[in-house]
């Protein structure tokens, strides 16, 4: 099942509020009973209903920072991979690995050519 969005989640939450039961809120939103369970017990302890931070190794690039690159990319199509890390610095100007800028491209559904 998708995830639901900030909207629905509001929704989801009103609906309860409203008196309706978890299994028809989820009917309604056609989300599971945990997710609706988890949601209201969420609001409950935190008073928000946004997502916790994760664990997890912070990612090298923003999302802008990841646009932009593919854009330059795209203007300079046979830069190799090494010569664009060497270009490229990341969050907080850290230094970009060759195998990093393989992987942006190939999510992108590019390759780096060689000259």
């Amino acid at each position: 099942m998708p995830r639901l969005y900030e909207v629905d989640l509001h929704r989801a939450l009103g609906l309860l509020q409203a008196g309706l039961p978890i299994s028809e809120v989820s009917l309604r939103m056609n989300a599971n009973r945990t997710t609706i369970s988890r949601l209201r017990q969420r609001l409950h302890e935190t008073d928000t209903v946004s997502d916790r931070p994760r664990s997890g190794r912070p990612r090298s690039f923003t999302q802008r920072q990841d646009r932009n690159f593919v854009r330059n990319h795209m203007n300079n199509r046979f830069l190799s991979a090494s010569a664009s890390s060497r270009q490229t610095r990341g969050r907080n100007n850290q230094r970009i690995s060759a195998n990093t800028v393989r992987r942006r491209l190939s999510t992108s559904g590019l390759r780096p050519r060689r000259p």
